[in-house]
Parts: C-alpha cells; structure tokens; sequence
C-alpha cells in the first residue's frame, strides 16, 4: 500500500488562488486588496472596505454615495420574512435564526439561479444590506420587543444600532462596532470561506452558498469562538482571579477559546486595533473589569504558553460593553463576513472547477458477503 501523506484539516495545502486577502507574515498583516487592514479600520468606514472588496479598489466620493445609496434602499424585508422570523422558536440561537432567515430570502428569490457575475454582486448586496435587519429583527423578537424598521438617513452601522436598540449610541460606540465589522469582513480560506467556495464550485446559488458559510461558522473553533470568550470572563467576573483561573485552566488542559490561531504565529494581526477600540468601549461605558481581566488572561497565557490573543478575545468583551447579548456575537460577525464571503464567491465562479478532493482510504480490505443465514 503506498504510503499518504495526508495533511489533515488541510493544513498547509494551498488549494487555488485569490486576488481577495492574504495574510503576510513579512510585515505580520492580513491585507485586503493590498491594503493593511489595520490601516482600513483606522482610515475608512465599513461600506468602503465592502466596496474595495468587491470592487478591488477602494471608492471616491461619487461611486461611496452611489453603493451606500444602493445598499439602504435594499435594507428593508418583507412582511411574510418578518412573521417567519417571528415565529421562531424564541429559545433557538440566533444562528440558527439568521441561517434559517438566509435560506427563505434565497426562496423569495425566484430567479436565483442566474449566475451572471453582475447578478452575483447584486445579490451580494442585497444580503449585505437585509442581513443586519434580519439580525435586528431577532434580537427584538427574543427580547419581546416590536421589530424597527430600517432607517435610511443613517449609515450601515448606526442603522444596525437604531434597529436594535431604538436609538444610535455615542460615535466612539459607532466607529468601535465599525472597526469590528472591518476586521472581520474577510480572512482568505478561513473554514466558512471556503465551505462557500466548495457549495460554489457545483454551481449552487449564493444563498446555498451563504447558508453553509454560516452553518461553518456556528461552530465554536470558528466564529462561535468570539462567545465562548465572554461566556469565560463571565465565569471567571472578578479580574483579581484571571491570572490563577488561567492557571488552572492550563493545568487541566482545558480548551481556551480566543488564543492561538493556525495562520498567526507571531500574533493576530487584527488584534492590537480591536484591543484598542475594546479599551475605548472600557473607557466610554465605565466598564474596565472586562479590560483588566484580559490583560491578566493575556498575561499569563503569553508567559506559560506563548500563545498570544486572536481576535475574538478583545472582539466579545467589546460586544457585550455595546449591549448585545452573548448569542448574538456571532452573528454580527455573519453581518461583517458576507463581505468576504460574496468576495470569494464572485471570484470562484469567475473561474470555477468543482472542488472535489481525495481521502486516503484506511478501512477493511477487500471481504466476501455472507448470505444472512450464514452471519453469527
């Protein structure tokens, strides 16, 4: 039998190629389009990264005014989407809800097997721009709140604010949640990704293609990783007892989420601006014991294992500072990723082979059938 090198989870394979983002370990910096994305976060809003991923160059002022116009006036949903998401069982997580919510926009869609690259980007946004109501109209619902409409004077983030909790917060609030949203939107063949590239390979629609994404995403070791480090500062509460909870916690070899991270040897990239803006949230909501606890996390967890934050660490405490609920953090990150999702998809349909890998076979050889009667 010859002998397989078999990498698994795809570790160190390159698959194909994309002109989308990269992470580039010579300057430690995930790029979108060239661009650093610590630059983005500090010099643009979320519609211009949007923009320059989908569009490969960032927007001037004419072609910002027009997509931003385009995106507000998909915003809104209609009423039988409305009731579905109302209907809903209440204790369902809001994963499920959003995943669910996807897949019946795709069914309002009745030309949704059209694969134009123009009718791809147009589809793009128009989950782009309903995706944040759908979420609004969950957390409202969990709540046993009215659903708010979206509003159309106010930019993508402030109207996700509005939608949520009827009013838009501080700018510091405002351009903290953008920063997030940006540094989130895309990450090259992270899991969802490229569940969203395989569904895309068959030639599947984008709403078949959104709905594995998030299905990928749910899970804990991907983007539900942002919730489980809040649901451990709740646990631990008191900042004065993180460096010896992380202690124990490494003594007893527990799984810690929002450290390490496959692609990142030297430290995420994204994670010294969202620390940044976490701090602000500290600072604007008198909130510090989130703040306090993750340095004394970071701390000991650098020291022993010289593993350092990714960027759901500082990503959840500054979510829960801004008022969501833990269940709903990731699908913010759903809100941000589409972005790079509808990125990678335009690009593998543009020059599309099924992806349809081999698996080294290690069962039983080869055996006889015996009749029925003949089995012990």
């Amino acid at each position: 039998m010859t002998e397989v090198n078999v990498k698994k989870g795809l570790d160190g394979v390159v698959v194909d190629e994309t002109t989308i983002s990269k992470v580039m370990p010579e300057i430690n910096s995930l790029v979108y389009r060239g661009y650093p994305v610590q630059d983005l976060a500090e010099n643009c809003n979320f519609e211009e990264v949007t923009y320059l991923l989908w569009n490969g160059d960032l927007p001037n002022k004419t072609q910002l005014e027009e997509f931003s116009k385009a995106e507000r006036g998909l915003r809104p949903i209609s009423a039988n989407l409305k009731s579905m998401i109302t209907s809903l069982n209440k204790k369902c997580h809001p994963m499920d809800s959003i995943r669910t919510a996807v897949s019946y926009l795709g069914a309002e869609d009745s030309n949704h097997w059209d694969n134009e690259p123009g009718e791809k980007k147009q589809r793009a946004l128009n989950l782009l721009a309903k995706i944040p109501t759908m979420i609004a109209a969950d957390f409202r619902t969990k709540k046993g709140q009215d659903i708010i409409d979206p509003d159309p004077s106010l930019g993508f983030s402030e109207n996700f604010f509005k939608m949520c909790f009827g009013e838009v917060p501080a700018p510091e609030v405002v351009k903290a949640f953008d920063v997030s949203l940006i540094l989130y939107a895309e990450h090259s063949f992270n899991a969802s990704t490229f569940t969203t590239r395989v569904i895309t390979s068959t030639m599947s629609d984008i709403y078949s293609a959104v709905v594995g994404g998030i299905g990928a995403l749910k899970g804990p070791l991907h983007g539900g990783a942002n919730e489980q480090v809040m649901h451990m500062m709740k646990e631990i509460d008191n900042p004065a007892k993180a460096e010896e909870w992380m202690l124990t916690a490494l003594k007893e070899k527990r799984k810690i989420m929002g450290f390490g991270h496959r692609v990142y040897k030297k430290g995420d990239s994204r994670v010294p601006t969202m620390k940044k803006y976490a701090q602000k949230m500290a600072d604007v909501t008198g909130q510090s014991k989130w703040m306090q606890m993750y340095d004394g996390l970071e701390k000991i967890m650098v020291a022993e294992k010289n593993i350092h934050p990714n960027l759901d660490f500082p990503a959840g405490p500054a979510y829960y500072m801004m008022g969501f609920e833990i269940d709903f953090f990731t699908p913010v990150f759903v809100m941000s990723r589409i972005t790079g999702w509808s990125a990678h998809i335009i690009e593998q349909a543009e020059n599309n082979r099924l992806i349809r890998p081999l698996s080294a076979y290690n069962g039983q050889g080869e055996r006889t059938v015996k009749p029925l009667a003949e089995r012990g």
